[in-house]
This record gives C-alpha cells, sequence and structure tokens, in this order.
C-alpha cells in the first residue's frame, strides 16, 4: 500500500494550475515527450520512435488516472506499433526505399482511403458500446468512462493515424488532425485545461509535417525521373 500510495504522490505532483485545475509533472513531461515524437516524426527522423516508446508509458499512467479507459487500453498496442513502424521505416522492401535507404513517403488511393473511414466509424460505435457496458458491468473496478463514444472515436483515429505513420502514408497527417481537434474536446471533458492548448500545438506540428512530407514526396518522384 505504502508503495502505491507513493507512485501515485510522485505522479500526481502538481506543478501549476489552469483555470483552476492543476498540471502535475506527469503531464508537463508527458507533453514534452510527445511534441519532440512529433517535432521529429513530421521531418522523417526515425529517433521520433524513440521518443514514442516513452510516451506511450507516460499516456498509459496519466490515462488510468483520469479514468479514460480506452486511451490507457490503446498504449500497449501503440507501443507495438512503434516497434513495427521502427522496423518499417529502417528495413524497407526492395522498391521501397528513398536515396537514404529508410523507407519511402507514399500516398493512398482514394479507395483506401473511404474504407479506412467506414472501419472508424464501425470499430468507434462496438468499442464505445463496450466501455459503457464495462462500468455497469463492473462498477466498483472501473468507474463509469469519461464519454466513452468520443474516448473510443479517438482511440480509433489514433491507432489508424500510427499505422499510417508506421507505413510512412502521408495521409497519417490528416488522421493526426482529427485527433487533435477531438482531443481538446475530450480532454476538457476529462478536467484536463492544459492538454487542450497542447493539442493545438500538436495542430502546429501536424501542419509543417504534412508540408515537410509533400515536400519531400516531390523530391522522391524528382530522383526517379
Amino acid at each position: 500500500m505504502w508503495v502505491k500510495n507513493n507512485i501515485m504522490l510522485h505522479t500526481d505532483f502538481i506543478l501549476f494550475s489552469m483555470g483552476g485545475v492543476g498540471v502535475s509533472l506527469l503531464e508537463l513531461f508527458s507533453v514534452i515527450v510527445g511534441l519532440l515524437c512529433v517535432f521529429f516524426a513530421g521531418r522523417a527522423k526515425k529517433i521520433n520512435f524513440w521518443f514514442g516508446y516513452i510516451y506511450c508509458v507516460l499516456l498509459f499512467v496519466l490515462f488510468m488516472q483520469k479514468h479514460l479507459y480506452s486511451s490507457m487500453m490503446l498504449q500497449p498496442i501503440s507501443l507495438l506499433i512503434n516497434i513495427v513502424g521502427h522496423y518499417r521505416w529502417t528495413h524497407p522492401k526492395k522498391g521501397e526505399e528513398n536515396k537514404n535507404k529508410e523507407l519511402k513517403i507514399t500516398t493512398m488511393s482514394g479507395r483506401i482511403r473511404w474504407f479506412c473511414f467506414a472501419l472508424i466509424v464501425l470499430l468507434s460505435f462496438i468499442w464505445g458500446w463496450m466501455l459503457r457496458e464495462v462500468g455497469h458491468i463492473w462498477p466498483d473496478a472501473f468507474p463509469p468512462a469519461t464519454r466513452p463514444f468520443l474516448d473510443a472515436f479517438v482511440t480509433m483515429v489514433i491507432l489508424t493515424a500510427q499505422y499510417l505513420s508506421a507505413q510512412k502514408k502521408i495521409e497519417c497527417w490528416g488522421a493526426w488532425t482529427v485527433v487533435n481537434v477531438t482531443n481538446v474536446i475530450l480532454y476538457i471533458s476529462a478536467g484536463l485545461i492544459f492538454m487542450p492548448i497542447v493539442s493545438a500545438s500538436y495542430l502546429v506540428l501536424a501542419f509543417f509535417g504534412f508540408s515537410s512530407w509533400k515536400k519531400q514526396i516531390k523530391s522522391q518522384e524528382d530522383v526517379n525521373n
């Protein structure tokens, strides 16, 4: 019991308050690591995966404290996608490599984009329903989930964005934009004041990431021509 309380004391250490809500050391550190991850990803630097590994661990603890179960359970999956993406970026198949012998940036077909959208909507509904029911079946173990359907939607879009990032598909930045806009609503509903402001920073980085990847695609095409 002492160990558990000691851990919670450190992770809940409040640095400052915004809008009457405290910002913990864990929350601030998560933000810094996350911004560094996106910054390097936007420049197609494989070092972003190392920050991504740390980010997954930090978010798991943060979301557990906020009862955002879908986002919490997402982190082990995110960690696995990061590992796969790290390998894909550094071990491209024949014909997939760029001039640096890394996975080159590509785009998706319109049909695949619509399929991804339909799948996100379907899985969001199913997962949101499951999150709501868990709170009803085991209320002592799992207090009522905060915005289960919105949480589920964000989860599915994040998984899609991470998968597309791992495959170096430029559409990942569109998915990340949806995630960050939706996260503003989700974080505010969960009592997080600092994180919505941070989401705006992620939006800016996503815009520059898209622009950078678009230029790299053009550069790849010029090399091929």
